[in-house]
């Protein structure tokens, strides 16, 4: 069986203690390969390099980090079979949608290989005209990098990416779920040219023994962490101590407004997509469905058909379009989340329990009629779990999708122009999907507000992220 090693300073290498930890195949509960256990001590030796190499990269030409941006680009187009084979091995999602998130992926270091020549800055007057006023734009230094498990390569581009354009070095420490992706993509970034000791990779099965060292550095100068709120949280009090910028990317409870005159079909797919889309396990995933009372019937019976036609297989199976969930533990959560809102009162349309068999399957389910004070209304599900909750008016759905913690992102469907925008700019959220169940974008701002975050990933906002302004007061003669 394969072992896969740290990179720190260019080189492939065992973590200092030896250790190692197993990467499972969530369809069949097998281990597929070993993977070293970094501890402490390497985080030290990470972030050393990585401080180290920070003046060397940031005085590097523009068009040097684009192009070495740019050509890994085309190495991941070249190799999305093989990639979107790793993901679904080590994630579980099928491979068709696999291919899909390596093509999204892709996509942001080819924005950001755009991007890194167009860093700017400005030249002023002072309102008295007696003061040139110049601001230039510089790396912000060492970042320290922390993804999730549900899209191990888009995840890193979308920080890579802009780190790299903006001339950082970054530690990096991928899931411990979801390693070999992670590894993988740090191959091609070497293969593309990116010169030794600019990423650094730890993976570890004790992330806090690691990103802990990070954060009291005092060498790290960002933090870009995506993942659950509570760990945000902690990681925010980190940064504090040494003041470091901190991009958050955290939960989401995205509400989806039906209202009475959306065009059902295209509601009902669009439910789909923002619902199922990595089996659920997704932030941006439809967490509530708010249907207004007229169509919520009708709705709910569409979605329940469409729900029920999925082919829920291994990821590698042909046709697929469900895969497992990650772990037991994810499956566990789902089971309590929907046999709670039952008890509350909540129906079941289709689905409702987990399938029989090796791996972590769960049926897709639509539940209707589902309580306000159901667990799952105020809970990430992570799953693929569509609960139905019908509204009267406009100003009740608002307040209803609006009664939670989390601000990620929110769906509409209206066929009302004058609605669509009134119902997006209500929704206390950081995106809208109007008439729409895909929001990601590599050209867009990815964010949210309240605690689902900080900062944006992505768009012209991406890089904004990874750079710091100088202004330079010059007197005029």
């Amino acid at each position: 069986m394969t072992t896969h090693g740290l990179f720190i300073d260019g080189t492939w290498g065992p973590s200092a203690s030896g250790r190692t930890f197993a990467v499972e195949n969530p369809a069949t509960g097998e281990t597929i390969a070993m993977v070293a256990d970094g501890d402490g001590t390497d985080a030290r030796r990470a972030i050393e390099v990585a401080g180290a190499r920070q003046l060397d990269w940031s005085r590097s030409a523009p068009r040097e980090r684009g192009e070495i941006l740019r050509r890994t680009y085309e190495i991941i187009v070249d190799r999305t079979d093989e990639l979107a084979a790793l993901i679904t091995a080590e994630m579980g999602k099928p491979l068709a949608e696999a291919r899909g998130e390596v093509m999204y992926g892709a996509e942001f270091f080819r924005w950001f290989a755009e991007e890194a020549v167009r860093i700017g800055g400005d030249h002023t007057l002072s309102g008295d005209g007696r003061t040139r006023i110049l601001v230039t734009k510089g790396p912000v230094g060492p970042c320290v990098l922390v993804t999730p498990w549900n899209f191990p390569l888009a995840m890193g581009a979308r920080k890579i990416g802009p780190a790299v354009a903006a001339g950082c070095t970054m530690v990096f420490k991928p899931a411990e779920q979801t390693p070999l992706t992670s590894l993988a993509l740090t191959r091609i970034l070497t293969e593309a040219g990116l010169p030794a000791g600019v990423l650094n990779v730890v993976t570890t099965s004790g992330p806090g023994g690691v990103v802990g060292p990070w954060m009291r550095s005092g060498i790290a100068r960002k933090i870009s962490f995506t993942g659950s709120t509570d760990v945000g949280r902690l990681l925010l009090a980190q940064a504090a101590e040494n003041v470091m910028r901190s991009s958050m990317e955290l939960g989401g409870n995205a509400p989806f407004l039906v209202c009475e005159d959306a065009a059902l079909d295209r509601a009902v797919e669009g439910a789909v997509t923002a619902k199922m889309r990595n089996m659920g396990e997704a932030c941006t995933a439809a967490n509530r469905f708010f249907v207004h009372q007229s169509v919520a019937g009708e709705f709910s019976a569409k979605l329940g058909e469409r729900m029920s036609a999925l082919k829920v297989a291994d990821g590698t199976t042909r046709g697929a379009e469900v895969g497992p969930l990650i772990d037991r533990a994810g499956l566990e959560k789902v089971e309590r989340l929907v046999d709670d809102a039952v008890r509350r009162g909540a129906s079941v349309v289709v689905g409702g329990s987990r399938l029989s068999g090796h791996g972590y399957f769960y049926a897709p389910t639509v539940l209707a009629d589902v309580p306000t004070d159901a667990s799952l209304m105020s809970t990430e599900i992570f799953g693929p779990v569509a609960p139905i909750i019908p509204f009267d008016d406009e100003d009740e759905a608002v307040r209803l999708a609006n009664d939670t913690d989390w601000g990620l992102v929110g769906y509409v469907f209206t066929t009302d122009l004058d609605r669509a925008f009134r119902l997006g700019e209500a929704l206390d959220v950081g995106m809208v999907g109007v008439n729409t169940g895909l929001v990601s974008n590599p050209a867009a701002p990815f964010g949210g507000v309240k605690h689902s975050g900080l900062g944006r990933e992505g768009g012209r906002a991406g890089i904004e992220e990874y750079l710091e302004s100088k202004y330079l007061a010059m007197p005029r003669s």
